[in-house]
């Protein structure tokens, strides 16, 4: 998934906490709100709308994006067969978020669960969207070598001594 494509699913489900997220569209997600925080913040030095640690323009994206990020936070939660309400351990100071850290990056999609079918798509033909070769370039097939050059004959040292 690109960053485009995160950004639009994120955004088209601004308030839809029901279904799944890949890891990609949920870290894209991520990058997304911390670039508009920082342009924000700029544009509110540039402005002088600044006051404190946090200004005007900064406050307004901030709460347009709370929303939408409890929503992607509970669509990634449930693809890994997790509730949504586990985003309420970031209340914990350290510990919350090392918790949700570990459930947002460390694992990956699980197969179909009760929360919906695995937005990557197993189970789906080549070429369908989540299956394989979806996005990617068509590669040649490789041998047992993967594309390295053979090796010496056997029965001669690899490292020439």
């Amino acid at each position: 998934m690109s960053f485009q494509d995160a950004v639009k699913i994120c955004i088209s489900k601004y308030a839809d906490f029901n279904g799944r997220a890949r890891r990609s569209e949920y870290w894209w997600w991520v990058l997304f709100t911390v670039i508009v925080s920082f342009v924000a913040s700029i544009i509110d030095v540039i402005l002088g709308t600044r006051s404190g640690s946090f200004g005007l323009i900064e406050g307004l994206a901030t709460l347009a994006f709370i929303v939408p990020s409890l929503a992607v936070g509970a669509r990634r939660l449930h693809d890994v067969g997790m509730t949504g309400w586990l985003q309420l351990l970031a209340i914990i100071p350290i510990i919350g978020a090392l918790i949700l850290i570990f459930a947002f990056y460390i694992r990956d999609s699980q197969p179909d669960n009760k929360y919906g079918p695995s937005p990557k798509g197993y189970g789906a033909g080549p070429g369908a969207p989540g299956g394989p070769g979806y996005g990617q370039p068509p590669q040649a097939p490789s041998g047992p070598d993967y594309g390295q050059p053979p090796g010496p004959p056997s029965g001669q040292n690899p490292y020439g001594t």
